[in-house]
């Protein structure tokens, strides 16, 4: 079943979830790209969800938008920023489009009458899906991260459809597992037990795992290693440390100090095809690290209401972008992150906006702290303050700059008040319909759109090009009876579809305001570590301007 002489690398996670599976599938595609090789990283999520767009991203996190439209889980964003390429819906699986595509297979009579059963057929359209994976992307080595814990349920039959390619391709098959070696304060030792104990229970699934990336607070010393190697059956060598670290592109560079990459490829019995070389890499992360100066940036957000721990998460696509305009200007981004509902019910005052070279309002959806984000918008662009908005942070600059300058007092969008008498932001017949019908998944505008730049504009000297082509994830859009009335009050649309009907990008003439700009589409999404957006550079350098004018 399993394509002969292609290498498929499959890594699981030991003992709890958020243990960097992500990270570490990325960094592994990286050094092996590093080598030469043509490498396609694949993202199983065990959830009956056919896809990650409609979760909440308090619960999931960011969905990541593919250059199809495919909304995916935020992994693929990582896999994309690493590789520094555009991957294929054919990289992202769920339990939701396997079942999908047996159940609709047996109802078209695919299976010819015969009883469909988990076993082989739900576990054999896993394995069609890794090849074809591999074929459409033309690779040499699949990289599968199987989400969830071993010992899950839900991801017990991506286990062993991973054990059944193993068992007829030895050779081709490399089980990676990543787990976690806790250190308790009051022990003040790294203990090994519970991944022992994971390495057990994967035994189980009849799987030994060939590598073990140990995830801990610090180094793993020798000690360590030999003894996971006694009691895991691994060699010693075989155990890659893995410390926390300030950012997690040192992650690559860290895994080559072990020498994982000629591990991996001695293990699966081939040879790089050139040296590896991560200078570039290695120079980003020195910039990253190394930045002397800082600019505080504000994120007023809502998606902060279960703590913390999920922010990055959110919006984790928007926070690497900072970083990569950061380390493009020699300078560290200190972000901040504020309620937007604090500036609405009073908590926060306004003026608290002065602390910042700039402000991003990032995407979202629904009306939990919109008049806090429209006070926030009103206020830097009445204090020249540098602004961002993405997506709905464009929609609601429209708003904004409507109410208070295109004499349209009541504006507002359709989505938070159907009855406005004034719908600058509005949806889409097309869109509209869905909507009644209650087509909510896939059904946005989504994926890579192209828009037209005019001259003379923040855009266009940003890009430095007329055409570009961005990723979308909306369903509402400007209303185009209300563009004459909004361009007649100063406000510019820089960004337009070809057939001028959608507005892409909203902004000021630098004239009126150093940097205030929205786009409807998601440019955080195309940032890359090597090749950061120009928008976001461009935003970083107007707020490092006027931090220091300030």
């Amino acid at each position: 079943m399993a394509k002969k002489g292609h290498k498929y690398i499959f890594v699981v996670g030991g003992v709890m979830s958020g243990v960097g599976k992500g990270v570490a599938t990325s960094s592994i595609a990286k050094i092996l790209q590093a080598k030469g090789f043509i490498v396609n990283p694949i993202k199983i999520d065990p959830y009956l969800n056919v896809d990650a767009g409609t979760m909440n991203p308090t619960e999931h996190g960011e969905v990541f938008v593919l250059r199809s439209g495919l909304e995916t889980d935020q992994d693929m964003g990582n896999y994309e920023r690493f590789l520094d390429v555009d991957l294929r819906d054919e990289d992202y699986m769920t339990s939701g489009m396997v079942y999908k595509t047996v159940i609709e297979r047996e109802r078209a009579l695919g299976y010819k009458g015969k009883f469909v059963e988990t076993i082989p057929h739900v576990r054999d359209e896993i394995i069609q899906r890794l090849e074809r994976a591999a074929e459409v992307n033309g690779s040499q080595i699949s990289i599968i991260e199987i989400g969830g814990t071993i010992g899950d349920f839900q991801n017990a039959l991506y286990i062993e459809a991973a054990r059944v390619m193993e068992m007829q391709h030895p050779d081709d098959v490399l089980m990676v597992m990543v787990s976690y070696l806790p250190v308790p304060n009051k022990i003040g030792e790294m203990k090994t037990k519970p991944t022992q104990n994971a390495v057990r229970q994967l035994n189980s699934y009849g799987i030994q795992p060939d590598l073990i990336i140990a995830r801990s607070e610090v180094v793993l010393d020798r000690r360590r290693k030999e003894k996971l190697a006694i009691w895991c059956n691994v060699r010693a060598e075989h155990v890659i440390s893995a410390p926390d670290i300030e950012s997690i592109y040192e992650v690559p560079l860290n895994f080559e100090k072990d020498n994982l990459s000629d591990i991996i490829l001695d293990l699966l019995k081939i040879r790089a095809r050139r040296k590896g070389d991560l200078t570039r890499w290695r120079g980003f992360v020195r910039r990253t690290l190394k930045a002397k100066k800082t600019v505080p940036i504000a994120i007023v957000g809502k998606y902060f209401d279960t703590g913390d721990f999920v922010l990055a998460d959110a919006y984790i696509s928007v926070i690497e972008a900072i970083k990569f305009s950061g380390a493009k200007l020699n300078v560290k981004p200190v972000l901040t992150w504020l309620d937007s509902k604090d500036f609405e019910n009073g908590a926060l005052p306004l003026s608290e906006l002065k602390k910042y070279g700039g402000v991003i309002v990032p995407g979202g959806f629904g009306e939990t702290g919109v008049e806090g984000k429209l006070k926030v918008i009103q206020y830097v662009r009445e204090h020249k303050i540098p602004y961002f908005g993405l997506c709905y942070g464009m929609q609601l600059a429209v708003v904004e700059y409507a109410r208070h300058l295109a004499g349209l007092k009541d504006a507002h969008t359709t989505e938070i008040n159907p009855k406005t008498a004034h719908p600058v932001i509005w949806v889409m017949p097309a869109q509209k319909k869905n909507i009644e019908e209650r087509k909510y998944g896939g059904t946005m505008r989504l994926g890579v759109y192209p828009a037209y730049l005019k001259k003379g504009t923040i855009a266009r000297a940003a890009y430095g090009k007329e055409i570009v082509e961005e990723r979308h994830r909306h369903r509402y859009e400007v209303n185009p009876e209300y563009i004459k009335k909004l361009e007649g009050a100063g406000l510019v649309f820089s960004g337009v579809s070809p057939d001028k009907v959608l507005m892409e990008i909203a902004e000021l003439p630098k004239k009126k305001h150093p940097f205030f700009l929205g786009t409807q589409f998601h440019p955080e999404f195309q940032a890359r570590p090597l090749h950061p957006h120009p928008l976001f550079t461009a935003f970083l350098a107007a707020a490092i301007k006027h931090r220091r004018s300030n």
